[in-house]
């Protein structure tokens, strides 16, 4: 009988699903609970190519514009990362029955920028580019009115129209250390700009970066579960990266695992990604099981107990 190598794993906590990536999925199986399939969705609910593949086999519809959408009575669900202050207007000039799933702490992110809009501010937007979430805080107010900021570049070289009258909101994903650097040189180079009454980036996404800033100088390689096109999945990789782990990989499943770079290991963390079902974080958890006898040990920085109710149109129906 051959004797497995040990393997001590260390699980990220908190990690996986937040409250608004819950109270996304949770839409769209209740839309499709209250009436039926096909149920729209507008982009992915939530960045997870598993999730997303599990509610297309239950009824549910993806779709990337309004335009793919047929006339219908049935619902259509935008999805956690916000849209364009257009899209709303959109399916209402085609009476589509809307419903939105923006998380509210995205939802927090343009009711920001509105009132900074409204207040005559210019207001910047700490974010990467072509993310959905941030082309959805960019869509909240006319054109000119916010700039897009990625680099520390993009701040040395702005233009205002006032540097007197600024304010700045970020992307809620963002790595919490990237979003400093970027804030402290805005405020160095604008120092009358407005921030944020709390800060944007999300609670979910700090957890879960301290909790692989804690693992990741003591274990020999790190695994984020999560999908490729999740900014807040990515952003762990590279935090675990900058904390001192040598081995740090993204995968969506099992099968993903590059088994080779991992066959000398002794110790292990695995995290997932906000939009990561746990489903997957203990697939991949069996599949070690098959090559090493584990030993598992949680790491907890933090509890989480945060809670959003479902979109008030479901909130009816129920």
């Amino acid at each position: 009988m051959t004797v497995k190598p040990k393997l001590h794993v260390l699980l990220c906590a908190p990690r996986g699903f937040c409250a608004g990536v819950v109270r996304a999925i949770d839409a769209v199986e209740e839309a499709l609970r209250i009436h039926g399939a096909p149920v729209y969705v507008r982009h992915e609910i939530v960045h997870n190519k598993y999730v997303v593949e599990t509610l297309k086999s239950k009824g549910a519809i993806f779709v990337e514009e309004l335009d793919e959408v047929p006339d219908t009575t049935q619902p259509v669900i935008f999805s956690a990362h916000g849209v364009p202050k257009s899209i709303p207007a959109d399916a209402e000039a085609r009476n589509i029955f809307a419903i939105d799933a923006t998380c509210p702490l995205v939802t927090k992110v343009h009711r920001e920028a509105e009132l900074h809009h409204r207040q005559g501010r210019q207001v910047l937007l700490v974010g990467h580019a072509g993310h959905p979430e941030v082309v959805g805080t960019l869509g909240q107010l006319p054109s000119g009115s916010i700039i897009l900021v990625q680099t520390l570049d993009d701040i040395a070289t702005l233009q205002p129209l006032d540097e007197n009258n600024l304010a700045y909101v970020t992307q809620t994903t963002l790595s919490v250390d990237d979003t400093r650097c970027m804030v402290e040189a805005l405020t160095r180079r604008f120092p009358q700009i407005m921030g944020p009454h709390r800060e944007d980036i999300c609670y979910a996404t700090t957890n879960r970066q301290e909790a692989v800033k804690r693992i990741a100088p003591v274990v020999d390689a790190l695994l984020v579960v999560g999908s490729s096109n999740s900014s807040n999945s990515q952003r762990l990789k590279e935090v675990a990266e900058r904390s001192g782990c040598k081995l740090a990989r993204l995968v969506l499943r099992a099968d993903d695992v590059e088994w080779d770079l991992f066959a000398n290991i002794s110790s292990l963390g695995i995290t997932a990604g906000a939009s990561a079902p746990e489903i997957l974080v203990e697939e991949i958890m069996d599949a070690f099981a098959q090559r090493f006898e584990l030993s598992v040990e949680t790491v907890s920085t933090a509890d989480e107990g945060v809670f959003f109710p479902l979109p008030r149109e479901l909130r009816q129906a129920v």
